[in-house]
């Protein structure tokens, strides 16, 4: 009986997670829309608590409108825009708040209910502490990034913006794989080769993300709008433009259009050599490959489309949801090819 219990326990954990990370997933792709149609500092402070509801009377749209006057943004690239407007911009960002707000309250009553119960198995208390530190954490990250586009310019850090991305997929990950060993604790036999090309898909994938929100803050899928070519050459002119060399790799747009390209041909290269080898693995093994190849594949097309139509909102905001169904994919791959541990 009490092996029952512990694995009713680990099933309603589980499961409870996997709604985290689907959460997390459509926070992300909130995120990217918010990002694309350009809403992401119509909200000019940060209010936890009060800022919960939206405008809800002339006047209280008047005042938040009038302090979105102020803003470089505003004076810079909106000057004369209408309330109507406004409210077209301020809606999609409130909406990525609240929808924050939400998987916070979502996780922390679930969480203070198992843990009254006695229900969160063995040894998993320590890592929801830290998920739960770590969504916090993500809302104060992404107040700092939008501190920054309310100085001087009208747009975010690209630095910040790939933190507060990365942080994102990151928790999604965590959720994810701590979903997986409640619903799935038992491992595949792996070999070493197969192991060590899943992490290093991992390892190029991670870099693919930080080259990609780059993409994303410097607006660099505006230029060079041609595929497979960049111009008139694989390789386009512009590539050393800044001085030290090295910032041409985080903030030369063209490099980093350039390299996310390449990135994105090296993974796609990596995840045919998986599937190549996992022809002689287990079943289990064989499928999370497929899932792999075919979730790649589907970003690479929507990479493609995303960059000929010239970022449009509805074709960019796929393109990130994709970066992070390649991630998933990956993390169930890792996940059964993990070292056995006790339950």
């Amino acid at each position: 009986m009490r092996f029952q219990t512990q694995d009713t326990d680990r099933r309603a954990v589980g499961y409870w997670l996997l709604f985290m990370t689907l959460m997390v997933f459509l926070m992300v792709m909130v995120g990217g829309a918010t990002r694309l149609t350009e809403s992401g500092l119509s909200m000019v402070d940060w209010r936890p608590v009060t800022g919960t509801l939206p405008p809800l009377s002339t006047d209280a749209w008047q005042e938040e409108f009038a302090k979105y006057q102020q803003s470089p943004e505003y004076r810079l690239r909106n000057q004369g825009m209408s309330l109507e407007e406004f409210k077209g911009i301020f809606y999609w960002e409130w909406g990525h708040r609240l929808l924050g707000r939400l998987i916070g309250l979502f996780f922390a009553l679930p969480l203070a209910w198992f843990w009254l119960r006695g229900r969160i198995p063995n040894g998993y208390k320590p890592t929801l502490l830290v998920l739960f530190v770590l969504g916090g954490s993500q809302g104060v990250l992404g107040w700092y990034m939008v501190m920054s586009g309310l100085v001087d310019e009208p747009a975010v850090s690209h630095y910040r913006l790939a933190a507060h991305l990365g942080l994102a997929l990151f928790i999604m990950a965590a959720l994810l794989w701590t979903a997986l060993s409640l619903l799935n604790p038992d491992p595949e036999k792996s070999s070493p080769r197969m192991k060590m090309l899943t992490h290093s898909t991992m390892v190029v994938l991670v870099l693919q993300i930080i080259m990609g929100t780059f993409v994303a803050g410097l607006k660099a899928g505006h230029i060079y709008n041609q595929w497979p070519l960049m111009g008139e050459g694989f390789i386009p002119p512009g590539m050393g433009a800044l001085e030290p060399a090295w910032r041409n790799l985080l903030d030369n747009a063209v490099t980093v259009q350039f390299d996310h390209r390449l990135g994105a041909y090296i993974l796609s290269a990596l995840t045919l050599v998986v599937f190549w080898q996992a022809r002689t693995a287990t079943p289990r093994l064989k499928t999370a490959s497929v899932y792999l190849l075919l979730a790649v594949a589907l970003q690479m097309f929507l990479g493609i489309i995303t960059l000929l139509f010239e970022v449009p909102v509805l074709w960019g905001t796929a393109h990130q949801g994709g970066g992070a169904v390649v991630l998933a994919t990956l993390v169930y791959l890792m996940h059964i090819q993990r070292k056995r541990t006790a339950k």
